[in-house]
């Protein structure tokens, strides 16, 4: 993924409301997530245990930390395509950023895109569930 390494959670989430605002629809913008869940990078099948496990997702995520408070780095999987593409933005927003920054820091862009409304309600769970996760982990760091 094209990311610029010191740009902030704020203006990731404003690249990926700028992105999204690119689709016409629905349909395409799905399709764009699941391009987006193919590129993650490969997870390594010793991180699939119940210790990193997102609980509250139907589909399995896996969210692994590791760094420390001054840049946290984050790697997830899903065995779900729409569910990798939410993991890669929330990666996007989230991973190599300070402890403090990420607890700081509002998902906007969920509501910016559309995701809230377009979410079934198991994914919006999981998707809270897994932020949630990932905050702890940050909180955890300060």
């Amino acid at each position: 993924m094209n990311m610029i390494a010191n740009a902030s959670a704020e203006q990731a989430q404003q690249d990926i409301a700028d992105e999204f605002a690119f689709f016409g629809d629905w349909t395409e913008r799905y399709q764009y997530l699941i391009d987006l869940g193919k590129q993650l990078p490969p997870f390594p099948e010793a991180y699939k245990t119940e210790e990193y496990r997102v609980h509250g997702c139907q589909s399995m995520v896996w969210l692994v930390p590791s760094g420390d408070a001054s840049r946290m780095h984050f790697e997830a999987t899903s065995d779900s395509a729409i569910v990798s593409g939410l993991i890669a933005l929330v990666l996007r927003v989230y991973s190599d950023r300070s402890a403090a920054e990420i607890v700081a820091t509002e998902p906007t862009f969920i509501q910016t895109i559309g995701l809230a409304k377009h979410l079934s309600p198991t994914r919006s769970n999981g998707l809270a569930a897994m932020l949630v996760k990932l905050k702890a982990y940050a909180a955890a760091q300060l």
